[in-house]
């Protein structure tokens, strides 16, 4: 009790801002329990634990986003263009990503191919010398109309003069629902007294697809 009473407050002692009613009996007793706060160290530990987290978070992301980025690069290569050459035809043509030479031209005449799906373009020179190169490319277009499409209803899709020559295509349509349409383009080139015939096919026919075989036939060099 002696020592309780020697530790403790009296009415009088004390922060005068506190009342001494307010204060609670362990108070009475034992004095107003003092702030402890926090020292400068033990706040500076506080702080650098967050900080030293995020930036390992962040230097760790940063390493996993370009370890992705390489591996992307190594596993997914960029589309790459090919170049199917034909000396006997004296054409060169430019072959995008998802085109590739054949082997054999499935039609007889025919030196070189390349096909993409249900895509297929052919190239073949000309042994005979062309005077009127508008006839003999819509001559060409109703021969392999009547070879390739056999279409119950053929209707001409362009008819153009071009630079260097003329080009014919054709769109084939059919009665039974078995066959989807089929599209047919003949471009028949002249240069230096020399002519090349180039015949693209496409089954079935859409309008992106037969952009894209349009756009393979126009690189012809």
């Amino acid at each position: 009790m002696r020592r309780t009473a020697g530790r403790g407050l009296e009415r009088d002692d004390g922060d005068p801002q506190v009342p001494w009613e307010s204060l609670p009996p362990s108070a009475r007793h034992y004095g107003v329990p003092a702030d402890p706060g926090l020292s400068g160290r033990v706040r500076g530990r506080r702080w650098r634990r967050p900080a030293g987290a995020v930036l390992t978070l962040l230097l760790s992301t940063g390493l996993i986003a370009a370890l992705v980025m390489v591996v992307l690069r190594l596993v997914v290569p960029p589309p790459a263009t090919a170049r199917l050459s034909d000396s006997r035809a004296g054409v060169t043509i430019t072959l995008p990503a998802g085109w590739q030479e054949a082997g054999v031209p499935p039609v007889t005449g025919f030196t070189s191919a390349a096909r993409s799906g249900g895509a297929l373009i052919m190239a073949k020179p000309v042994p005979d010398p062309t005077a009127d190169v508008t006839k003999a490319t819509k001559d060409a277009a109703e021969l392999y109309s009547r070879l390739l499409l056999k279409g119950d209803k053929v209707d001409i899709v362009e008819d153009k003069v071009l630079p260097q020559g003329h080009t014919r295509a054709l769109r084939a349509q059919y009665q039974d629902v078995a066959n989807t349409p089929a599209y047919l383009r003949v471009t028949l080139l002249t240069r230096d007294g020399k002519a090349v015939l180039l015949v693209g096919l496409l089954q079935p026919e859409e309008t992106t697809r037969r952009q894209a075989l349009d756009a393979v036939m126009s690189s012809v060099r």
